[in-house]
């Protein structure tokens, strides 16, 4: 990391700095969002005891603000109910052919326990409805049970694995706060399962004990307002968020994030946890990939138009779920590009993220507007609209679904220039984990007793071209719930072992 401020790595303490009688948890959660939360109760109902530290005066993190998107498949029993063939092999096929640098494990672990996750996640209290939205939008409008969230619809990704609807959404209308259900249910079984929750309260440095020659995780210091003090663990669990927040960490590592976007997060994705992971040796990954987004649909209708970039040409499939697109967009010269719609095609968003630039009576006049090259969208036009009419795309294979001529005048163009339309985004990268959560220094071995989950974490979202919706919140809950019960179960070995020696 650089040395701006943000990205300063907390200093480690060592074991004496607990005293000599601390108070002790078996787990310590850092963080109540979506894995925190999973990790912690998983951890409670394996008899360890647990502490959650948050740093906010209330549960959910930024978990709570998102729609309530889960990315789960396999035969679940929504995809059942509505008739969409699935199954683990293929679940598994699709993520490991959009995923950046493939984890096998991790991925077909996620796979085969989709369905079990999904009956966990409904045994908190909620019912996903049974019920299939067949649209092309960014989250379900009602309260549709599942949708295509993704790219399995879209070339090369549906000849590599049978496309299948795996975005489950929590019963909630809207796109914003579907997931705060879910967290009131988790704190609500967090107190059932006698998990301790301190609010307001931040770690601050990690405790390790050199002396066991791993340089093992034995704790934590914390603050809270002007109080500080330190607590011993058998393991942590590092659930704070990303790095969207800090803006120094941000020019460090993902600097598209710092200009002319919107940050999607809560006030503390500073990426505490990331740097805590670091403090104690851990490798981070993928820190250079942010998720950035503008999406040109709905209406879906708009796809059926051409996007060009500053030279007048197509560089991606319309078709492509909103983030694919956007980061073929960022890749672009100057990260510029338009959305072309002929007048019989086009439809207006009641409020759109990407704007209305004008209408064009003509093609020229639309190239000589925009500073285009002469004759550049007419010979993209008309390569597009011969091929179009024969409900073909040789270039680009955009569904059949979504082809059609755009011959009719005028042109409307909507702008996708980055600082026009509204792009918004957060972070992906994170601290390197294995498949049970435990934190992993560069030569794969693991930091003793530290564990990370969530978005501070690096797993199944790895960059924005690969992104399906409910990804973070599919992998946060289920990664977390697999690192609370090793965690759990690693106290409960060392206590076994105690007890026997």
């Amino acid at each position: 990391m650089s040395d701006a401020p943000g990205t300063r790595v907390p200093d480690l303490l060592p074991a004496s700095a607990l005293g000599a009688d601390p108070e002790r948890f078996d787990v310590v959660v850092v963080g109540f969002g979506i894995a925190g939360g999973c990790a912690a109760l998983e951890a409670a109902r394996a008899g360890a005891r647990v502490l959650v530290l948050e740093r906010a005066a209330v549960h959910g993190g930024t978990s709570s603000m998102s729609g309530g998107h889960f990315y789960l498949g396999g035969g679940t029993p929504v995809q059942q109910a509505t008739g969409q063939e699935d199954s683990p092999e293929e679940m598994y096929r699709y993520l490991v052919a959009v995923s950046k640098e493939p984890e096998h494990d991790k991925i077909r672990a996620y796979c085969e326990d989709s369905v079990e996750h999904f009956t966990w996640l409904e045994a908190l209290g909620f019912e996903f409805e049974r019920s299939f939205f067949p649209g092309k939008a960014v989250i379900q409008p009602g309260t549709e049970g599942v949708m295509y969230t993704g790219n399995e619809k879209v070339w090369p990704y549906l000849e590599q694995a049978r496309p299948a609807p795996r975005g489950h959404k929590v019963p909630v209308p809207g796109d914003t706060e579907g997931t705060k259900l879910v967290m009131d249910l988790l704190r609500d079984r967090l107190e059932e399962a006698g998990a301790e929750v301190r609010y307001e309260t931040g770690a601050t440095q990690l405790v390790v004990d050199e002396s066991r020659g791993g340089g093992d995780v034995v704790g934590l210091a914390w603050r809270s307002f002007e109080r500080t003090g330190v607590v011993a663990a058998g393991a942590v669990v590092l659930a704070a968020g990303g790095f969207v927040m800090n803006p120094d960490m941000v020019a460090a590592h993902t600097p598209a994030l710092g200009s002319k976007l919107f940050t999607l997060g809560s006030t503390y994705d500073d990426g505490l946890g990331i740097r805590l992971g670091a403090s104690a040796g851990a490798e981070l990954k993928h820190m250079e990939e942010p998720f950035i987004t503008a999406p040109v649909y709905p209406p879906s209708e708009l796809l059926t138009g051409v996007i060009v970039n500053n030279r007048g040409e197509r560089f991606v499939a319309e078709d492509s779920y909103h983030s694919r697109t956007s980061q073929h967009v960022m890749e672009q010269p100057g990260s510029e590009a338009y959305l072309i719609v002929d007048s019989e095609h086009v439809e207006y968003a009641k409020y759109p993220l990407v704007p209305l630039l004008d209408g064009y009576d003509s093609l020229a006049e639309l190239e000589e507007s925009l500073g285009l090259p002469t004759g550049s969208v007419q010979r993209t036009l008309a390569r597009y609209d011969e091929h179009a009419a024969r409900g073909e795309d040789p270039d680009f294979h955009k569904a059949a679904e979504w082809l059609a001529p755009q011959s009719t005048g005028p042109w409307a163009v909507f702008d996708l220039r980055l600082g026009k339309a509204m792009y918004a985004g957060f972070t992906l990268g994170g601290v390197r984990v294995s498949l049970e959560g435990e934190a992993l220094r560069p030569d794969g071995a693991a930091v003793p007793g530290l564990y990370a989950a969530g978005a501070c974490a690096s797993n199944l979202a790895q960059d924005g071209k690969g992104y399906c919706s409910g990804t973070q919140l599919g992998e946060g809950s289920y990664f977390g719930r697999r690192a609370g019960r090793h965690a759990a179960a690693r106290t409960v070995r060392s206590e076994d072992l105690q007890s026997t020696g």
